[in-house]
């Protein structure tokens, strides 16, 4: 590790709750599935086996799942990565490993994480989002899972030194607005504030052991990101309901696993025409009072063709009104095409 952090007395495993933390209403469970519906969900751990100072290893597990007419459930995809990730630097990439494999994706190896990561794998990959649309979903989240896991070092006492790379991010979301919680802090004392999130209620069902794929329990200082997309029929309307959920968390080293970032996300599809009627967010956990104002960014989705989800975010949701996490989350959706596809087709036709 570089010069520029610095090791520095952790925090305890349960931090006081900061007087400015943002909202504390995480989800518990996850809704039934519903006949005629298709499912996905995505987690990506961000380990650290050797300690705050040794490589990043995230560990991406995703599935798509449809639930028939009749109820009965079948896999219709399923992808895993392994992204090793040295600790300093440019972080480059030392190791890529895909289920689907994906020989081109190995020319990565060697290169920077820190920006432009997603570029290049399109560049080395060009066809990865047409041959294996869970896959390229699930690499699309990795860069800021990267980003993300940096919480995971504050909690372990290892801090950057400067800040200045930390304030030349000013204004690039609600929660690093200038004069907000975050950007005073930084330069009032110098150091980034211990984000304290709620206790992370369980995503998965008692009454339904496929609700998620099946995940182990997160190590000590372990984080993990959560998706799921659910895409289910209205034969009423014409049109697919879009109900999605996105979760950051920690798993504290003797203390409880936290939630650092929460989002839902629900939303309306026309089938005809392939464009987002609805589109709407609820905040449910995030870090500091400013970030829940964010959430309404998500309505200016509506009116645009699903599949240019992420141009439209990439061009139009910037600056202070919006929220990095939740921006991720709408890019998202431009995997809806491929789900619906993948409805059982009494119901496809049904909509017809």
């Amino acid at each position: 590790m570089t010069s520029s952090w610095q090791f520095v007395d952790p925090p305890p495993a349960e931090p006081p709750l900061h007087p400015r933390h943002g909202i504390h209403e995480p989800t518990a469970g996850s809704p039934a599935r519903p006949p005629g519906s298709v499912r996905r969900t995505i987690t990506i751990d961000a380990l650290r086996p050797d300690g705050a100072q040794g490589n990043l290893r995230l560990v991406g597990k995703g599935r798509d799942l449809i639930t028939g007419v009749d109820g009965a459930s079948e896999v219709a995809a399923e992808a895993r990565f392994t992204l090793e990730i040295a600790p300093d630097g440019q972080r480059n990439l030392l190791r890529i490993e895909t289920t689907p494999a994906v020989p081109e994706l190995q020319s990565l190896v060697g290169t920077g994480t820190t920006a432009g990561l997603r570029r290049r794998i399109a560049q080395a990959a060009p066809d990865l989002h047409a041959a294996q649309p869970l896959l390229e979903a699930m690499l699309d989240d990795a860069p800021v899972s990267a980003l993300v896991s940096g919480y995971a070092l504050g909690r372990m006492g290892l801090v950057p030194r400067a800040t200045g790379m930390l304030l030349a991010q000013t204004d690039q979301c609600a929660g690093w607005a200038r004069g907000a919680t975050l950007i005073s802090a930084i330069e009032q004392d110098g150091m980034v504030p211990t984000v304290t999130g709620p206790i992370a209620p369980p995503l998965t069902r008692p009454d339904d052991p496929l609700a998620w794929h099946e995940t182990s329990q997160l190590p000590p200082h372990g984080m993990r990101r959560h998706r799921r997309l659910d895409v289910t029929r209205s034969a009423e309307t014409g049109s697919c309901d879009l109900d999605l959920l996105f979760r950051d968390s920690y798993q504290a080293a003797g203390g409880p696993e936290t939630v650092i970032h929460e989002y839902t996300v629900a939303g309306r599809l026309d089938l005809t025409t392939m464009t987002l009627v609805e589109v709407s967010s609820v905040p449910r956990a995030l870090p500091w009072v400013e970030c829940p104002l964010a959430a309404a960014s998500a309505s200016r989705l509506t009116g645009t063709p699903v599949a240019d989800a992420r141009k439209m975010v990439r061009t139009d949701l910037q600056g202070t009104s919006t929220c990095t996490h939740l921006n991720d989350t709408l890019r998202s959706l431009v995997g809806v095409p491929e789900l619906v596809s993948l409805l059982p087709p009494a119901q496809r036709d049904t909509l017809r």
